[in-house]
């Protein structure tokens, strides 16, 4: 299966061709340019460069969240534009277990954070080592005095990875939490991570078409209205 991915869940933005478990090429840009100005130009370009069309992708994967909230709804705008006009399907991967993938050769726990603010972060939980990241946790809004308190009870070597992987870093330390961080070149999410994890739930048959492909908010958008933030938290 080929797959073109895009990961614009936050600064940096993103886009990865892979085929069957191999990444066929990556274009990455962090410059603090906004994702609508930046995303389509790499696209135009991985393509050309790989010397293919969207008609010889078998479908279009987006980081669907969490994240950015500005940030995704570029990313899966742009992916529905592009599949509904090759008329392809479409997948939507979790940011944070794309990130996970990042470092699945490490052992032990990878540590998925992105800093969602006031004193919270993104998170889910992997157990890794043979190249596969096995879930531990949903994807969640936790606070970090709650992840230093799950982790501390947790006896596995702790991988922290993702752009708040700094953020819970200095908190850790002043809980005496043992913790490394993945090296730089592999902390920050990348559409090829994005890429091979749309790969697996493919093949689980989560495919869908453009028009079902949403973000996923773990909190509503601060720019609502109070009475539709808080209609947007009831379960």
């Amino acid at each position: 299966m080929r797959i073109l991915a895009l990961e614009t869940s936050a600064r940096a933005a993103s886009a990865a061709l892979s085929e069957d478990g191999r990444i066929l090429g990556l274009a990455y840009q962090d410059t603090a340019l906004t994702h609508s100005r930046t995303l389509m130009p790499l696209v135009r370009d991985l393509l050309r460069n790989a010397d293919l069309s969207l008609d010889a992708i078998d479908a279009v994967a987006a980081a669907a969240g969490p994240g950015s909230f500005t940030g995704l709804r570029i990313g899966i705008a742009a992916a529905q534009g592009l599949a509904l006009g090759a008329e392809k399907q479409t997948v939507a991967v979790s940011t944070l277990a794309a990130m996970a993938r990042n470092i699945a050769f490490a052992g032990g726990m990878a540590v998925c954070v992105m800093d969602a603010r006031r004193a919270q972060v993104y998170n889910a939980l992997f157990s890794c080592g043979d190249g596969v990241p096995v879930r531990l946790t949903e994807d969640r809004a936790i606070s970090l005095e709650d992840l230093a308190a799950d982790l501390a009870r947790d006896p596995r070597p702790k991988t922290l990875v993702g752009d708040g992987a700094e953020l819970c870093a200095e908190f850790l330390s002043q809980r005496g939490i043992l913790y490394r961080l993945a090296p730089p070149h592999l902390r920050l999410q990348n559409a090829a991570s994005v890429a091979l994890e749309a790969e697996a739930l493919a093949r689980q048959g989560a495919l869908v078409s453009p028009r079902e492909l949403r973000p996923f908010y773990l909190r509503p958008p601060y720019a609502l209205p109070l009475r539709e933030r808080q209609g947007a938290s009831r379960p």
